[in-house]
Order: C-alpha cells, then sequence, then structure tokens
C-alpha cells in the first residue's frame, strides 16, 4: 500500500476552498459547458465563473470527498455511496448565488441539474463531481495521477464509479482510466454532457 509520503494527493479542508475554486474556475474557463455555456459573456466569464466555482467548492465541505494536490494544481471532489453533493440547508444559498451571477439564466441552470439528476444511476457507487487542473500546470501528469490514486482507493472498497463529462476532449481520458460511455443527454441549445461509469474492480 502506498504511504502517505507517496501519496499524489491531500484531503481538502474549508481553509482550501479559495484554491480549490481558483483550480476549477481556470480548468472549466473554456469548458464546452461550465465556461462558454453557463457564462456566455467571454467579458465576464473569468469574473463570474470563480464564485461559481467557489459555491461548487463549498459544497463540496460535506459528505463530499475532496482531494487535491499540495497547492491545489490539481482537484478531485467525489461524492462517496450514501452521500449527497450539498445539502438542504444550503439550496438557499445556492439558490442566491445563482440567482445573483446569472439572473434570468439561473432557471435555465437549475434544470440543467435537474437533468444531471435524472440520468445518475441507481445504486452504490462513487460520483466524480469535478476533475481539474489548473491550466498554469496542464500537461505534467498532476490531473491524471491525482485521478488515478483516487480510483485506486476506490478499486480497494471493490464500488464503481459514474461521471458526466461536458468535454468531448476528456472522453479518452476517462476511456484510458477505465470508464465506459454510457448515455448522453445535453440542455437547450447546449453541448454534450456524456455519462460514463467505471465497473468495480
Amino acid at each position: 500500500m502506498t504511504g502517505d509520503r507517496d501519496r499524489v494527493g491531500r484531503a481538502g479542508t474549508p481553509g482550501d476552498v479559495p484554491a480549490v475554486a481558483a483550480c476549477l474556475a481556470s480548468a472549466f474557463h473554456d469548458d464546452p459547458l461550465w465556461g462558454r455555456w453557463t457564462f456566455p459573456d467571454e467579458r465576464r466569464r473569468g469574473r463570474d465563473l470563480l464564485p461559481f466555482m467557489t459555491l461548487m467548492a463549498e459544497l463540496g465541505l460535506g459528505e463530499v470527498w475532496t482531494d487535491m494536490t499540495a497547492a491545489a494544481e490539481a482537484v478531485t471532489l467525489w461524492t462517496p455511496p450514501g452521500a449527497s453533493y450539498g445539502t438542504p440547508q444550503q439550496e438557499e444559498h445556492m439558490s442566491a448565488v445563482l440567482e445573483d451571477l446569472l439572473g434570468p439564466r439561473a432557471a435555465a441552470i437549475h434544470a440543467l441539474f435537474e437533468q444531471f439528476e435524472a440520468h445518475a444511476p441507481e445504486g452504490r457507487y462513487y460520483h466524480l463531481e469535478w476533475w481539474a487542473t489548473h491550466r498554469d500546470r496542464a500537461g505534467r501528469g498532476l490531473g491524471t495521477a491525482l485521478l488515478r490514486e483516487n480510483l485506486a482507493r476506490i478499486d480497494a472498497e471493490r464500488l464503481p464509479a459514474y461521471l458526466e463529462s461536458t468535454n468531448p476532449a476528456n472522453l479518452a481520458r476517462y476511456e484510458a482510466l477505465g470508464f465506459a460511455r454510457v448515455d448522453e443527454f445535453a440542455p437547450p441549445d447546449g453541448p454534450t454532457i456524456t455519462t460514463m461509469w467505471r465497473p468495480a474492480r
């Protein structure tokens, strides 16, 4: 078993929320869904994406497993079996943030979240909510190393994993890690989202 000194990642803490959010905002700036579709105005995207991703990082403070490299060059957020991403107590805060950032388009994001929920499979599995590498550190293998380490832990528990890929450029990367395509869906006038499943090992 890999010792703590050999680990790529470490557990995220509440104090890491700003760094996790900055990594997510950087990585998803040009994402077809969370970048270009959610924030179509490129002049405002960088400004608005950071508070949006701060919200996403905050939702991971409850039952979600947040893992990160030492300085949040790469991050993963997983919902374990039986847990939920966000709590009922956070829903009011979430709605307020989305309304403030998106105005009338907030309703489209809420509808999108409902699509995600409708396509989620039944049963016990780890759900990869977010996987990101800061653009300044991309191409060095940090994100893949972190995700491989996470999957080794999941494999040790003999549980499957599930994700929704919002960028077709990542499909081959996920497939190389053992995920297979399951289904597709899309918001109105939006990009295709691919659901993927990795069986228990």
